[in-house]
């Protein structure tokens, strides 16, 4: 099926996108266009014009300024499957989340922002940006705005988003040296949208979980951060490594998985997975994640220890 009739401009700079995006017609941006070009070859979508701003150079740009990772609204998801791309603990954490965004050539083209633009609830990008309180840059013809990530998803591909603005850019803040990262991704076949994916970060002193941070892929009608979930972990003793199967049911990460989602998840029956099973798959994988976190703690102290 071929889309509506659309014109399509190239602008050089941000302010001839904001021009185009607010001359009066119903606009879309493009930048990958995976999930805009489907979109439109569908008719669920049918913009008036196309604004590709593949050729904004100031969008093509990350760069870590005071301890805040800015990435551009053109950095392709490629580039994050790289550890090192991306200083400390964050690195480590978006390499473990991108190879579970679709499959190369859509990473090669797709765009981080890209997810924030759409919004979808099984994004992995927004999930992580809502544990992490990350921020979102936009710009429109009345200037530059700010939203932080728990203020900007309002449900399913519905975002704090207005008419006429472009996502410029999204702000993380870099996570301290031995906090522990995990990521895992739950789906039925390699070509679905996660049925539960769990993003992790794990602050520990002197053995003992400071502060935790759960950030949940499709467990709702929109990314959530796991509040309950992570209240219940604070204070609470390390322990010895675990590969997070067979937790006994006492288990500070056990009852952090029951508490997401019992609490924090407000999961819907799908065709291949009924409302018990998704509330499962839930606490299984954020059990899961967490001793993937507090593994990837120890490491990182032992080989701070190693380097001295």
């Amino acid at each position: 099926m071929k889309p509506a009739a659309f014109d399509y401009t190239v602008p050089h700079t941000v302010a001839e996108a904001v021009d185009a995006l607010n001359d009066g017609r119903k606009a879309q941006v493009l930048a990958g266009g995976q999930s805009l070009l489907l979109e439109m070859h569908l008719e669920r979508l049918r913009p008036d014009l196309v604004v590709d701003i593949n050729r904004i150079p100031e969008l093509d740009d990350m760069r870590v300024i005071d301890n805040t990772l800015h990435v551009g609204a053109l950095v392709r998801h490629q580039v994050f499957e790289s550890a090192q791309a991306v200083p400390g603990p964050l690195g480590s954490l978006f390499a473990r989340a991108v190879v579970n965004i679709a499959h190369p050539p859509i990473r090669s083209r797709g765009t981080m922002v890209g997810s924030f633009g759409w919004g979808h609830p099984a994004s992995e990008w927004c999930a992580i940006a809502m544990a992490l309180d990350a921020d979102i840059q936009l710009r429109s013809a009345q200037g530059a705005r700010t939203v932080a990530a728990r203020d900007y998803f309002h449900g399913p591909l519905k975002t704090e988003r207005r008419p006429g603005e472009l996502i410029t850019s999204v702000r993380w803040p870099l996570l301290a040296e031995h906090t522990g990262v995990g990521f895992i991704e739950h789906r039925r076949t390699h070509f679905c949208f996660a049925q539960v994916a769990v993003a992790a970060a794990l602050t520990v002193q002197d053995g003992v979980i400071a502060e935790a941070r759960i950030g949940l892929v499709n467990c709702a009608d929109r990314p959530l951060r796991a509040h309950a979930a992570e209240q219940t972990l604070t204070g609470a003793e390390l322990g010895p490594p675990t590969d997070g199967y067979q937790l006994p049911e006492t288990h500070p990460f056990a009852r952090a998985g029951r508490i997401a989602a019992e609490q924090d998840a407000d999961p819907a029956a799908e065709p291949y997975a009924d409302l018990a099973y998704r509330r499962h798959a839930i606490a299984v994988v954020v059990a899961r994640t967490l001793s993937q976190a507090a593994n990837d703690h120890r490491s990182r102290v032992d080989e701070s220890k190693g380097a001295r």
